[in-house]
């Protein structure tokens, strides 16, 4: 039995015969399985997935013995309408949040008499179902961390002055496919010197020089799964404002991580961390969220922010990522990802925290 199917197939509203799930995500999330393309239609009775020529020997072995029938896709319309005729489905819901509106009308135009419709309280369960992970889930961040960790440990006998943000970003990359990674969780961020003040910065040609602090944060993925870990270096040497700021964010960091527990609003935690900061004289220089969850995607629901209150569950995956930006100066953030559990939470990064000067 395919648990996560049988929890949205209990989400299903009266009148709502199937769920019609198109986007790459949200089929692997239900299957287990990876592809670009493919729709998977789960009725109250029974769960189809339609897979091109491609993928049809893979999905087979992956996905039938989960109870999921597997149908290689020709005439894909012509398909599902047979299915809908014979499974008596009169209307299905398809995820908004995840279907252009130019394929719904397509679905509807070839799909009648079925109604196609969107559902957004679909959407918010299959998200909901998504937030907290099994132990499968978290096994796979927890292996693609562990890549994540151990390229940080090689890459800062590389990070030297001369080297510009673009070499070690490349570097990094080719660290984390050497150790196992299947691609990046996002492109990385590398920034040095008055690129660091700067959250999302792009790598750029600048050299890095002595005195600078350097901002790298990466991830990979494992199993379709995603890690995000953030470190800032300095280079050379460092001065008396770069270690105050350090100390700052790192104490803001450890405080947060110590006030997750299961049932504690998201903004809570957040406030712990935007507090201390403030309280050190950097009010206004931690502009964004303290974290946000990670699975399939990057960033997925719900986030460390001031304006979310939905509550901390056992097995949700989030990001503790406080920093600081001085714009025209430096910029620093670290950052760790976390389970949460009942009486506190699991980190899963396991790479040094202390200031560390190359």
């Amino acid at each position: 039995m395919n648990e996560r199917i049988e929890n949205i197939r209990r989400a299903l509203p009266e009148g709502v015969d199937a769920l019609m799930v198109c986007d790459e995500v949200s089929r692997q999330y239900f299957t287990g399985f990876h592809s670009t393309a493919g729709v998977l239609v789960i009725t109250r009775e029974e769960s189809c997935f339609f897979i091109d020529f491609r993928y049809i020997i893979a999905a087979r072995s992956a996905v039938e013995p989960q109870g999921i029938r597997v149908v290689e896709q020709k005439r894909l319309f012509l398909q599902l309408k047979e299915m809908f005729e014979r499974c008596q489905v009169k209307k299905v819901a398809l995820q908004s949040g995840y279907t252009l509106i130019s394929d719904w009308q397509q679905y509807q135009k070839a799909l009648a008499p079925a109604e196609i419709v969107f559902l957004p309280q679909l959407d918010r369960e299959v998200l909901s179902l998504r937030a907290v992970k099994d132990q499968t889930e978290v096994d796979c961040i927890r292996k693609a961390q562990q890549i994540t960790d151990r390229a940080f440990e090689e890459i800062l006998s590389f990070i030297r002055p001369g080297r510009t943000e673009q070499e070690v970003a490349v570097q990094l990359e080719h660290l984390t496919r050497l150790y196992g990674s299947e691609g990046n969780s996002f492109d990385f961020i590398v920034v040095a010197g008055e690129n660091s003040a700067k959250p999302h910065g792009v790598p750029s040609g600048y050299v890095i020089q002595p005195g600078d602090l350097v901002t790298m944060d990466f991830g990979c993925k494992y199993g379709g799964y995603c890690s995000d870990m953030t470190r800032t270096v300095a280079v050379g040497h460092a001065g008396e404002e770069e270690r105050r700021v350090y100390e700052t964010v790192l104490r803001a960091q450890l405080a947060s991580e110590k006030a997750v527990r299961e049932g504690i609003p998201c903004s809570e935690v957040d406030a712990v961390a935007r507090r201390l900061i403030a309280d050190a004289g950097y009010a206004g220089a931690f502009g964004h969220a303290l974290g946000h969850s990670v699975g399939l995607e990057i960033h997925e629901q719900p986030v460390f922010a001031p304006g979310c209150g939905e509550k901390t569950r056992s097995g949700m995956v989030i990001t503790l990522e406080p920093g600081v930006y001085l714009e025209g100066k430096f910029g620093v953030r670290i950052e760790d990802m976390i389970v949460v559990q009942p009486d506190g939470c699991l980190n899963l990064t396991h790479s040094p925290k202390d200031f560390i000067i190359l």
